[in-house]
């Protein structure tokens, strides 16, 4: 379980998530790999999101 609060957890998530759209928008990423590294930070996110519920 982590003591991280969702506000923390969507903040890290928008800053985890900012570099790998602003590469592919600039056409250094590819769809596959950004698509890879957002899915890897909506798990973390929702992870965080379900200990969260869990300490409740």
């Amino acid at each position: 379980m982590s003591d991280e609060t969702i506000e923390s957890a969507v903040e890290r998530f928008l800053d985890e998530t900012e570099s790998p759209l602003d590469s592919y928008d600039q056409g250094y990423a590819d769809a596959d790999a950004t698509v890879s590294v957002l899915r890897t930070h909506i798990d973390e996110l929702a992870d965080a999101v379900d200990d969260a519920d869990e300490s409740e």
